[in-house]
């Protein structure tokens, strides 16, 4: 059985494949006693610059070496970014089981059976006052708020001491779902906890983050006011929130259709598990919308980060098969931009505001979200709770677990005790020690279509070179044997000049490379990767200097002497 061997004998040992340094992908490892614990498996949406890739999930490499070493997969909850890389781990690595609880079981299931090629472990459904023995590690969960139900830290008691994985939260005092187990967490803190790792989105933030009973009263209070037809988009995973709208449709005698897969999915899976609740009758098929007057309607939709292809997004534009925005309609953004998202969501807005609709978005005249993550005042509170020993901030970008290791010292850690870490980074703990062991392999891995890891980053420097320059290609017949160009090449232009009205352009260039060939084969023997590279090197420069753009160069070759 392999070994870390950056640990020395009796060392914990915690790092991430994914968590650190970005938000997103969360895949954190746990190593004690030669057993490996994995806590969640996550994807990364991409931004912009990586054109064409679906989500960026971890490198797995660490845990296939080590295979053999792993116990289970556990779940603190359901959001993508820690379940959404399961179906891509589970084809690179055997999991003996996975542990999750409630409404995470659920989404975790319907998204496997997207991947009929998978043969998956058994889910373990966990509660709150389970916990399991693992060979003198003992794994138990204190159930906290977040902005999906089902939300689990994780405890870890081993001969070294206790070990608590928050996972992400909020402290709600006035939860819509069931409260935080706060007797828990001053229990651990009370006995004694020698490592915590904390949730760091908001560690920035010095701001009260607001329950979620108070964005329900709002939202109450617009649908009270609204007279025509209501359109509220928010994150389909927010089922807490997805309640409070269908209670606030009911409260003002609407009926509620619901559009894009993910929201339908999740309606669905909410359903199933009692967190969405409903009188029969409320909630109508899209086809039904009709038979309604505007003022009896609520639209519930996927697109309040401006994706392109949800459901708002093409209302806004107009594309929508089933639903056309209308004069008197008001719609709703149950939702902040995530960072990166900002253009999206104004582009969407900007569309609605020319089908002339009245559109809400959340801020100081009407609190229509919160956030599921805790401020500073939270994390803070965490802290006080806990009162650990050791401190490794996770979940956040470098400046968010640095502004969260400030905060800890505030709260009495001491210096010396915090570990910021990198993906990749091992912190090895014990009783009386936390160091930097070294490095295991951590990067990322980009999912484009199907294909996993098949994308580098040769392939995404020619994706951006095709959207910013376009393409030149340049089709050849030719007689190897002759060494003879037998026609004038054929040339191809996509994004790059419009054949039409650059016809003398094109014309030169297509003279130019036939006579350069025409010299060339006649000097000496060429293959054809080497005949194809010469073309482009001729090219290039010709191209610079006529038109002052570096276009992606594709000759093809047709030799009739093969």
């Amino acid at each position: 059985m392999a070994k870390n061997v950056l640990l020395k004998q009796g060392e914990i040992g915690i790092f991430a494949l994914g968590g650190l340094g970005e938000v997103g992908k969360n895949t954190y490892v746990y190593e004690i006693d030669d057993q490996i614990f994995i806590v969640d498996a996550g994807i990364l949406f991409p931004d912009d610059h990586l054109l064409g890739i679906d989500y960026v999930i971890p490198d797995y490499q660490y845990l296939i070496e080590n295979e053999e070493r792993i116990v289970g997969l556990f779940i603190t909850h359901g959001h993508e970014d820690h379940i959404g890389g399961i179906p891509y781990l589970l084809k690179k690595v055997k999991i003996p089981k996975i542990y999750a609880s409630g409404i995470a079981i659920d989404l975790i299931e319907y998204k496997l059976l997207e991947h009929k090629d998978i043969k998956p472990p058994k889910i373990e459904s966990y509660k709150s006052y389970y916990n399991y023995q693992f060979n003198g590690t003992e794994i138990s969960f204190i159930r906290l708020n977040h902005s999906i139900p089902d939300m689990f830290g994780i405890v870890f008691k081993t001969k070294q001491g206790t070990l608590f994985h928050t996972g992400d939260f909020k402290i709600d005092f006035t939860p819509v779902g069931k409260p935080a187990e706060y007797e828990k967490l001053a229990k651990i803190g009370s006995e004694g906890v020698l490592c915590l790792l904390s949730d760091s989105t908001n560690a920035e933030q010095d701001v009260l983050i607001q329950s979620e009973s108070k964005v329900g009263r709002s939202i109450n209070e617009l649908f009270t006011r609204i007279e025509g037809r209501i359109i509220i988009a928010t994150f389909a995973s927010n089922l807490y929130r997805i309640q409070q709208i269908i209670e606030a449709a009911i409260l003002t005698n609407r009926k509620v259709a619901v559009f894009g897969r993910s929201m339908e999915r999740a309606l669905e899976a909410g359903q199933q598990s009692g967190y969405i609740k409903a009188p029969k009758g409320t909630i109508i098929d899209a086809n039904e919308i009709n038979k309604y007057k505007a003022s009896e309607i609520t639209l519930l939709c996927t697109g309040s980060q401006g994706e392109p292809l949800a459901a708002l997004s093409r209302i806004a534009n107009g594309s929508h098969r089933q639903i056309k925005a209308i004069k008197g309609d008001t719609v709703i953004f149950s939702s902040s931009p995530i960072p990166g998202n900002q253009e999206g969501v104004n582009k969407t807005i900007n569309l609605l505001f020319r089908s002339d609709v009245n559109v809400i978005t959340h801020g100081p005249l009407a609190d229509t979200h919160t956030s599921g993550h805790g401020s500073q005042n939270d994390l803070k509170l965490m802290l006080s709770f806990i009162k650990p020993k050791f401190f490794i901030p996770m979940h956040g970008e470098h400046r968010m677990l640095k502004q969260h290791s400030r905060l800890a010292i505030e709260c009495g850690v001491k210096p010396n005790n915090i570990l910021i870490m990198d993906n990749g980074d091992v912190a090895a703990v014990t009783k009386d020690s936390l160091r930097n062991a070294g490095r295991v392999t951590a990067g990322d891995v980009y999912i484009d279509g199907s294909g996993i890891g098949d994308i580098g980053s040769s392939v995404l420097k020619e994706r951006r070179a095709l959207s910013e320059e376009g393409l030149f290609s340049v089709i050849l017949s030719l007689d190897s044997k002759k060494k003879k160009i037998l026609n004038a090449p054929t040339v191809i232009s996509r994004g790059f000049i419009y054949m039409k009205g650059n016809e003398q352009l094109i014309q030169t260039l297509s003279s130019d490379v036939k006579k350069h060939l025409d010299i060339q084969l006649k000097k000496k023997e060429f293959n054809e990767t080497q005949l194809k590279q010469n073309i482009i090197d001729f090219l290039a420069p010709k191209i610079y200097e006529l038109t002052l753009r570096r276009p992606m160069i594709i000759p093809i070759l047709m030799d009739i002497a093969k």
